[in-house]
């Protein structure tokens, strides 16, 4: 069993900043590609950004410049930086993480979200 629990979420004016942060925890052998999605009222959930094991990472075009993903290995940890917040960046954000209990294959995991207001 495995568990992703988010934090950092909250209600902040536009051009202002958030940090969010997601813990694994539980039978964790190894992780692979880790991330962060958001989903707004009546949307599809989207990818937000997404960061390899080895550290490479991609953007959604509407975030470059503004976010940053990073990755703590040693604390099986993943952070977004989220800068210059938008109304529009209003979201649960969710983490995701592929993850390896026994070695053998990877599943898929969510987290609970954490909710992101940003105000105009």
């Amino acid at each position: 069993q495995v568990q992703l629990v988010e934090s950092g979420g909250g209600l902040v004016q536009t051009g202002g900043s958030l940090r969010l942060s997601c813990a694994a925890s539980g039978s964790i052998f190894s992780i692979n590609g880790m991330g962060w999605y958001r989903q707004a009222p009546g949307k599809q959930r989207e990818l937000v950004a997404h960061i390899s094991r080895g550290g490479s990472t991609n953007y959604a075009d509407s975030v470059k410049g503004r976010f940053t993903i990073s990755r703590d290995n040693a604390k099986n940890t993943v952070y977004l930086e989220m800068n210059s917040l938008k109304p529009e960046d209003t979201a649960l954000y969710y983490c995701n993480a592929a993850v390896s209990s026994y070695g053998l294959r990877y599943d898929n995991y969510w987290g609970q979200g954490t909710q992101v207001t940003v105000s105009s």
